[in-house]
C-alpha cells in the first residue's frame, strides 16, 4: 500500500491529530517528495505524460506543447502540485487555446481582480489587455444569450455555439454565469 500526505505526520502525532499506532503500521518506507515548484526540470516530461494520458482518456489527438507554454508552466508556483499541472494540461486539451492557459499561468492573472480593474481605468493594460477584455465581455454576452435562448439547456447551447460541452461548462464558470432564478435566489439570501 502506498499512502501520500502533505501534512507533517510527526507533528500531527504530537498534537494527537494522527494515531501513532497507525503511523507505525503504515510506515514501512518513507519517501520525501519535494513540491513541483522545486522540481521545475520535471515539468516538460510531466506535461507530455499528462497530455498523452488525457488525450487517451478523451480519445483525441494530443496537442503540442510549445516553448512559450513550457516557459509559462515552468514559471508557475504550482501550489496544487501535480494535480494542478494535470488539470491545467486537461484544460488546455479541452479548450485548445494555448494563449488562454499562458494568460492563466501568468503572475498578472493571479493577482486578482483589483489589479485588473486598475488596469482598465488607468489604461496601463495597453491594447492587448483592452482587446482581451472586450473579447471576454463579448464572449460572455454571447454565451449568456445562447443559454437564455435554450432555457439554460447547456448541451443545446454547446451545440448552438459549436463548442464542446466541457468547454461551455468551463466558460460558464469562468464568466460566473448562472440561470436567472439562481441569481434571484442568491440575491434573496444576501438581503436576508
Amino acid at each position: 500500500m502506498i499512502a501520500a500526505t502533505n501534512i507533517d505526520i510527526k507533528a500531527s502525532i504530537a498534537q494527537k491529530a494522527f494515531r501513532e499506532d497507525l503511523y507505525y503500521r503504515l510506515n514501512g518506507f518513507t519517501v520525501k517528495m519535494p513540491p513541483l515548484r522545486e522540481r521545475t526540470e520535471e515539468i516538460p516530461i510531466l506535461s507530455q505524460h499528462f497530455m498523452r494520458k488525457v488525450s487517451t482518456k478523451y480519445e483525441c489527438d494530443p496537442l503540442p506543447i510549445s516553448a512559450a507554454l513550457l516557459q509559462a508552466l515552468s514559471g508557475h508556483s504550482w501550489p496544487g502540485n501535480l494535480r494542478e499541472l494535470e488539470n491545467t494540461i486537461k484544460r488546455y486539451l479541452v479548450l485548445g487555446d494555448e494563449k488562454a492557459i499562458i494568460e492563466e499561468l501568468s503572475p498578472r492573472h493571479g493577482t486578482g481582480s483589483l489589479s485588473t480593474a486598475g488596469e482598465d481605468t488607468d489604461g496601463s493594460g495597453g491594447l492587448k489587455y483592452l482587446v482581451r477584455n472586450l473579447k471576454g465581455s463579448a464572449e460572455s454576452a454571447v454565451i449568456a444569450q445562447t443559454l437564455e435562448g435554450t432555457g439554460w439547456n447547456r448541451k443545446a447551447a454547446a451545440n448552438d455555439l459549436q463548442i464542446s460541452y466541457k468547454a461551455l461548462l468551463y466558460k460558464i464558470k469562468q464568466y460566473n454565469l448562472s440561470p436567472p432564478e439562481k441569481q434571484f435566489s442568491l440575491n434573496q439570501r444576501k438581503s436576508a
